[in-house]
């Protein structure tokens, strides 16, 4: 085994040597091959490049020598050169500026040549009267360029040009000014004169002259289309025409609109043109009538386009313009007068009308139709027209606005003139159309009907015919009368369309609104003062909400509502709360004024003075003609149970403040005793006598006998009154172990203390209020 691992040892470090001797020679021939390299990189480095440096350095030499060269050359160039070329650039430039200013003074010599050409046929056509040549002239004038360019220097052939320049054109416009008052004279009221009668207007006239006659030479008869054509070429025309239409519509368009009785006269005078003045005429109509104001208005535009713009001899485009111009000046303010005097006047009443109206929007149509063909107006589609076309709304508009006026009238009227209302009484309501689907309907429901007769379903028990009428009682005449209007309305709004009829729905509502903020409002003062009012507009308001229950109902198949609308149901509580309020509020002021003639009674104690008891009967007495004075004020007035209500609940305030000052008396002598006793039956023989609640004396007794169910301590009245003069054993037996009727009225510990105050300390009092148990 040794021998083997020598062996192995043995070959591997021969393979060792074998292998780090084949390296080293490899090695060997690696480094001379280095060394030959770096040998020939120095030699080519330090030996070669010696030559080749040498040779760049001369070139580098000879390109300095060249540069001097270019720069003394260049230096050459920039003495001598340059100082000729500058010299030759002045002289050229002096040269330029001396041709331009002999071209200057060339093109000026002929603009003064052409400038003198037409100021001489200036003046010559001026004089000629031909200013259409005269404008056109003068426009030659003032486009002279050369003017312009010369503008700011100071030769004085300059100014004196600018100057003439100006001095023509104002000649010019003077001229055609004069010419223009000539064509249109106005004959106008006096300044002075306040413009608000037909007789201010009746000396306004108009004198129209086409330009001379025929006889007249020196006045060319095509004079007037030459004046507005220069006016034109000038730019006068529009200034020119605006003046005159704002004196046409003030003086002469805008009275013709506004009064009925006002109409223009034409009066025309051969080869002369003619005059326009207003007269007077008699007429009842309180606004005009639009097909007159449309016959009154074209009649002085058509006589302005005959013989002021529309002549033979004035080119057609200057007509257009000049009626154009016109018509853009004075067409929109001239609509809304017509509009607002006329059309707002003439929109129909009531819809049966509506129908009529379609005669007024042809009217309107052939108005404008007159005016586009006389070039007055331009488009499709005005304002005027759109109005009348619109009329549906406009009624809608107006008839809610009348409406709603005739309604603040009434709520504002007084209220105290009433009428009656019986459980008869239903509102008239006007047949209405069938609604569509009603002829099925009915005989669905005829149908259902005759099934259920024949089932025989019927109770036996009936109610009363009066069971969901209004009771017995007075309203305001007003109120009756609004409720008429609400039902005129609603009755206008079945026939109208769809839009009118849900503004006109809308109205109505509106109507009872106002009638709930402005009432208690614009009356309030009465309502606290007068209980005669008070207890009207109680009635008024539960009237309002009885009708307002059904009214919705009885027109709805008949108004184009959507679904869910509530109609008038929602205004119910509203109206009842606000009639309760003002009921009692006026309780409240009644109740005050009670307990304020109660307290003049000096708590009702120490009666067995003279000067006590006398101030205690007359609060006792005032209290009772108190309530005599309100039964009488109510009488007729509140539903019955309403009023015994009312009286019974007053009645029971005094009766209540009586018996509490009683209770706190804590020492009653018999003299006290006896005539607090006469005081509680002062009010017991004379409270009922308040219960009037109708005319007739004889149906007021039944209400008179019902006392105790409207006053509630009537009972605990009529008890005190008979303790205050009973004795200890009749008191006793009334309490009866506290099932008798004074311990209804009385508690214990109150029948007590009573007892104390009327009696001394006894055994017998001690052994009575030891059996004042329960």
């Amino acid at each position: 085994m040794s021998s083997f691992v020598t062996e192995v040892l043995a070959s591997s470090g021969k393979l060792e040597k074998d292998d780090l001797a084949c390296k080293i020679s490899k090695l060997s021939r690696k480094v001379e091959e280095t060394k030959e390299e770096v040998t020939d990189m120095i030699n080519k480095k330090y030996i070669e490049f010696i030559p080749s440096m040498e040779g760049a350095e001369e070139l580098l030499d000879q390109v300095e020598s060249v540069s001097k060269d270019i720069d003394l050359l260049k230096s050459c160039i920039e003495n001598e050169v340059q100082q000729n070329l500058h010299d030759a650039v002045t002289e050229y430039a002096k040269l330029k500026q001396q041709l331009e200013k002999n071209t200057a003074v060339i093109d000026l010599l002929q603009h003064l040549q052409e400038f003198d050409t037409a100021v001489e046929e200036y003046h010559r056509a001026l004089q000629e009267k031909n200013y259409v040549v005269a404008a056109k002239q003068h426009g030659k004038v003032t486009s002279v360029n050369a003017l312009k360019a010369w503008k700011d220097t100071e030769l004085p052939v300059v100014r004196a040009l600018s100057s003439e320049i100006t001095i023509q054109r104002e000649n010019l416009i003077y001229h055609l000014g004069e010419e223009w008052q000539k064509l249109a004279v106005w004959k106008l009221p006096s300044t002075k004169t306040e413009l608000t009668s037909v007789k201010s207007f009746l000396k306004t006239a108009l004198h129209l002259n086409r330009g001379g006659s025929k006889g007249d030479e020196s006045v060319p008869h095509a004079l007037l289309p030459s004046i507005l054509q220069a006016l034109s070429i000038q730019g006068e025309l529009h200034k020119k025409i605006k003046l005159f239409g704002q004196v046409l519509f003030k003086y002469m368009l805008k009275p013709l609109i506004i009064f009925p009785s006002l109409v223009v006269e034409v009066s025309s005078q051969p080869e002369q043109g003619a005059v326009l003045s207003l007269q007077c005429t008699e007429t009842k109509a309180d606004h005009p009538d639009p097909s007159q104001v449309y016959t009154k208005v074209l009649t002085v535009l058509k006589t302005l386009h005959e013989q002021l713009f529309g002549t033979n001899d004035s080119p057609q485009n200057e007509n257009s313009k000049v009626s154009e111009i016109l018509g853009d000046l004075i067409w929109k303010e001239m609509s809304e007068c017509i509009i607002r005097e006329c059309l707002v006047h003439s929109i129909p009443a009531n819809s049966s009308q509506l129908a009529e109206y379609s005669e007024v929007i042809k009217q309107t149509e052939d108005f404008e139709s007159s005016l586009k063909e006389m070039g007055y107006l331009a488009g499709d589609s005005t304002d005027l027209l759109k109005y009348a076309r619109n009329v549906n709304c406009h009624f809608a508009s107006k008839k809610c606005q009348d409406v709603i006026v005739a309604a603040r009238k009434l709520m504002a009227s007084e209220m105290h003139n009433t009428v009656k209302i019986t459980p008869e009484y239903k509102l008239s309501i006007p047949k209405l159309p069938s609604p569509s689907g009603g002829e099925k309907e009915r005989k669905e429901s005829c149908k259902k009907s005759a099934h259920y007769d024949q089932q025989s379903l019927e109770n036996e028990k009936q109610l009363s015919p009066n069971t969901m009428c209004l009771p017995l009682c007075r309203i305001s005449e007003s109120v009756q009368q609004l409720m008429d209007l609400a039902i005129q309305t609603l009755s206008e709004a079945v026939g109208s369309s769809p839009q009118c009829a849900v503004q006109l729905f809308y109205t109505v509502r509106n109507i009872f609104h106002l009638f709930y903020d402005v009432v208690p409002t614009y009356h309030k003062d009465n309502f606290l003062k007068l209980p005669h009012l008070a207890a009207i507009q109680h009635n008024n308001c539960m009237f309002i909400a009885h009708h307002l229950l059904t009214l919705g109902f009885q027109f709805k198949p008949h108004l184009p509502l959507k679904d869910g609308v509530a109609y008038f149901v929602d205004l119910v509580p509203g109206f009842r709360r606000l009639g309760a309020q003002c009921f009692v509020a006026q309780m409240n002021v009644q109740k005050a004024e009670m307990l304020e003639r109660l307290s003049t009674a000096r708590n009702f104690s120490n009666l067995d003075d003279e000067d006590n008891y006398s101030v205690a009967s007359k609060a006792i007495r005032q209290v009772i003609h108190q309530l005599r004075r309100l039964g009488k004020v109510w009488q007729d007035v509140l539903p019955v149970n309403i009023y015994c209500k009312s009286i019974g609940t007053l009645l029971n305030t005094a009766i209540s403040e009586l018996i509490n000052k009683i209770m706190m008396l804590e020492d009653i002598s018999n003299m006290d005793g006896e005539r607090l006793r006469t005081l509680c039956q002062t009010i017991i023989e004379e409270g009922p006598l308040v219960f009037n609640p109708l005319p007739e004396e004889n149906k007021n007794k039944k209400y008179q006998e019902e006392v105790p169910v409207y006053v509630k301590k009537w009972m605990t009245l009529k008890e005190i009154s008979m303790v205050l003069n009973a004795n200890l054993q009749e008191i006793v037996d009334r309490w009866a172990e506290g099932k008798g009727p004074l311990a209804v009225e009385f508690s214990c510990n109150e029948m007590k203390s009573l007892i104390r105050a009327l009696f001394k300390n006894t055994e017998r009092r001690a052994a009575a209020l030891a059996k004042i148990v329960k």
